[in-house]
């Protein structure tokens, strides 16, 4: 019997390319008479099977497993609604880099045998759970797989922000913004920023400035445990700057409020292939292996 009785199908959207992959995914699980709910995406992508579409909160509630059909932008959206439920999600990759979906549509039945056989590695990553106060109550509440980034609403302004960890003042950043990131996210945005690549079983956050104008404002490296808080500073009414979680939820974050950051209770769920190495993903996705290119 499959270790995954009821699945669902969450897909890219706007994205025709991936049109053939949903189609021959959801003709497999339909082949093994296992329980499936999709998003509306995936029903229309499928209207030869007159399918009714969920919602990703209704997804999360019926399945025991998710299968993301995208990148690891379509795999991040998904997984808001799983993680409280702790869910685990299957990534089938048809973007660009694919750090967290790791399945080629080439492999995708052979590899869903061995993973519906109970043939797997399920990897737990630790989230962030960001709380935005204001007036001293909180205002909004959203969990972070890769990292909370605060930058300027103006883009071309610079945004001061005093930052704390567990109640001790580390820096006043003057910096166009900041990336507070999950060893998941630092192979993201954290990575382009100049921050370090943290292996995914680490327990360490990483702070990396965006452009600081004190050019000896350097990435830092905390404990995972560890209770960061950032307020942007009052002094400049102008001084007005987004939260962003993930990319995927924006924050208004206004001179006064205080952002604080800390390790969440839930974890995200990871379904891998049974050969799935952390660095093979490194080397493949940054070409740490490509040979040096010849004279021309």
């Amino acid at each position: 019997m499959s270790t995954f009785t009821n699945i669902g199908i969450i897909s890219k959207p706007d994205d025709p390319l991936i049109s053939d992959t949903v189609r021959s995914l959801y003709r497999y699980l339909s082949e093994r008479s296992l329980h499936i709910s999709v998003d509306d995406v995936t029903a229309s992508l499928i209207d030869q099977y007159s399918v009714g579409a969920s919602s990703s909160e209704e997804i999360a509630q019926s399945s025991n497993l998710v299968i993301v059909v995208g990148g690891d932008g379509t795999l991040l959206y998904a997984a808001h609604s799983m993680i409280e439920l702790g869910i685990p999600l299957l990534g089938v990759n048809l973007g660009r880099l694919g750090f967290l979906a790791e399945i080629s549509p080439k492999d995708m039945e052979r590899e869903l045998d061995a993973i519906l056989a109970g043939k797997f590695i399920e990897e737990r990553r630790f989230v962030l759970q960001t709380t935005l106060m204001r007036g001293g109550e909180t205002h909004r509440v959203a969990h972070a797989v890769n990292d909370v980034v605060v930058h300027a609403m103006q883009m071309v302004r610079m945004i001061e922000i005093e930052t704390r960890v567990d109640g001790q003042h580390l820096d006043t950043l003057r910096a166009d913004g900041y990336i507070v990131s999950t060893p998941t996210g630092s192979t993201a945005y954290a990575l382009s920023g100049g921050g370090p690549i943290l292996h995914p079983n680490l327990g360490a956050i990483v702070l990396v400035p965006i452009c600081p104008h004190t050019l000896s404002n350097r990435p830092i490296v905390v404990d995972a445990n560890s209770r960061i808080e950032l307020v942007l500073a009052k002094q400049n009414p102008r001084n007005s700057a987004l939260a962003s979680v993930d990319g995927q939820i924006n924050l208004d974050f206004e001179p006064g409020d205080l952002l604080t950051i800390q390790k969440a209770r839930h974890e995200l769920r990871l379904i891998q292939p049974r050969n799935y190495d952390y660095f093979n993903v490194l080397q493949e996705k940054l070409r740490w292996n490509a040979a040096p290119r010849g004279k021309k």
